[in-house]
């Protein structure tokens, strides 16, 4: 199978790339894509009503979507390795467009679950490949502020789905959701176009590891979602066979040389922490908003947004500052940040709407900073080579760790029914800033192992 063989010296001179253009489509694009996850999840409702399901039935239309996106966000990383990112860009867009027509049209429920399923596989394409364009094309001096403009467009779409997708649903029905996603497939042209050619030489995918990852990685979400100790049981087993095949293989889909590598490691605990603490946020705000303020879900998507906004002017000063002053200063203020929202939300959630929209503005620039600089540091640690690999894992564990905060928010939250709505937060957010003091402590001995070098 053909590979992608890319000089080190590219991403500095060789490569005419046209960032600014490239950057903006794809930031539109990413928000796009991450709309089609926050969007679909207001129209749950509606979808119970419309085919007569149970709460449990209905969603797998986000378990299964956030399983197949994992899992496509990972193989599209390793692929990277392998095919052209123009390429790979083609298939998944394609597929996505695809997808979304099949779920304007669907009448039947497990229809409309296959289209949400087979929107995430090509909606991984996206996500998976705009830290590796960046860390492969963009020039170091200028990486952080690419990084943070598409970073910044997930932050958006966060605060922007549940509003457009309130209204969507509400005015027109869920059905249009997967048009506003449809209209993704506009960028393909763009891409295509502003996209370096690569060289390619040959080589080969390890299609039986991607397999085995593929069922570990589902094994492990759906106990997530079921906590079965048969499917726990069955994943270790699965992972087990996956490592001992993984140093059986001369060219791995994961190189087992990143899982050695201490200092990735740490900055994958890092970064996962960071997705733990925003999508708990994101989980619990809506909540708080609606049983203890008694708020309509159009008013929570506005207290939400202006947070969303205030992340994606921020990201663009916070880029520009790391490609200035390097990773380590944003790595120390986002995760500051981020406590600091955890112990205002504890204590004032409760009182006042205006604190939440508030507070929010404050963790969101924290995730985005402490996300940015992450990203960014990790193509700086890594090679070339394992930039593909490196990030892909990186944004799996990302997203396990977003998932992971969801969970356990909702677990505390069952768990302590019958408490008082503000002692239930307060110890809710308690627990959550224990997660991002242990990632402080995590950057602490990264930096004492090895330190973080500054651009010149």
């Amino acid at each position: 199978m053909p590979s992608i063989s890319i000089a080190s010296s590219q991403t500095e001179s060789k490569v005419d790339l046209p960032e600014n253009k490239l950057i903006l489509i794809w930031s539109i694009t990413t928000l796009l894509v991450v709309m089609n996850t926050t969007m679909f999840n207001v129209a749950l409702p509606s979808v119970l009503k419309d085919f007569s399901l149970n709460s449990s039935t209905a969603s797998w239309l986000v378990s299964g979507y956030s399983i197949m996106f994992a899992i496509s966000t990972l193989t599209f990383g390793r692929l990277s390795d392998f095919i052209p990112l123009s390429r790979l860009l083609l298939y998944g867009i394609s597929i996505l467009g695809i997808a979304s027509v099949i779920g304007f049209f669907s009448t039947h429920f497990f229809i409309l679950l296959g289209a949400r399923i087979l929107q995430a596989a090509g909606a991984g394409a996206v996500m998976g490949l705009s830290m590796i364009m960046a860390g492969r094309y963009i020039p170091l001096s200028r990486r952080g502020k690419a990084m943070a403009m598409i970073a910044s467009a997930a932050s958006l779409a966060f605060g922007l789905g549940p509003v457009i997708g309130g209204v969507i649903t509400q005015y027109l029905g869920w059905k249009y959701l997967f048009a506003v996603t449809g209209i993704s497939v506009l960028s393909l042209p763009f891409f295509q176009k502003l996209l370096p050619k690569e060289v390619i030489t040959k080589g080969r995918f390890d299609l039986y590891g991607a397999i085995l990852t593929g069922l570990s990685v589902t094994g492990l979400l759906v106990f997530l979602s079921t906590f079965s100790y048969g499917i726990l049981l069955g994943t270790v087993v699965l992972f087990v066979i996956w490592w001992l095949y993984l140093h059986r293989v001369e060219k791995p889909f994961i190189p087992p040389a990143l899982l050695r590598n201490k200092q990735y490691l740490k900055l994958l605990f890092i970064g996962c922490s960071a997705f733990f603490i925003n999508f708990s946020n994101l989980f619990l705000m809506p909540i708080i908003l609606t049983t203890v303020f008694v708020k309509e879900p159009a008013q929570v998507g506005m207290i939400i947004f202006p947070g969303a906004i205030f992340a994606v002017i921020a990201g663009q000063f916070i880029g520009r500052l790391i490609d200035r002053f390097g990773n380590a200063p944003f790595i120390i203020f986002g995760q500051l940040f981020l406590v600091s929202a955890t112990a205002l939300f504890a204590w004032l959630s409760t009182l006042n709407p205006t604190f939440i929209l508030s507070i929010y503005m404050f963790a969101s620039i924290g995730f985005t900073a402490l996300s940015t600089s992450i990203s960014n540091e990790i193509t700086r640690i890594l090679p070339m080579t394992e930039i593909g690999s490196g990030i892909g894992i990186a944004q799996l564990i990302q997203f396990f760790g977003g998932g992971l905060g969801v969970t356990i928010s909702g677990l505390l939250l069952t768990i302590q029914d019958g408490l008082p709505l503000e002692i239930v937060y307060r110890n809710i957010y308690i627990c959550l800033s224990f997660v991002i003091i242990l990632a402080v402590l995590m950057y602490g001995l990264y930096d004492r192992r090895a330190g973080l070098k500054q651009p010149n």
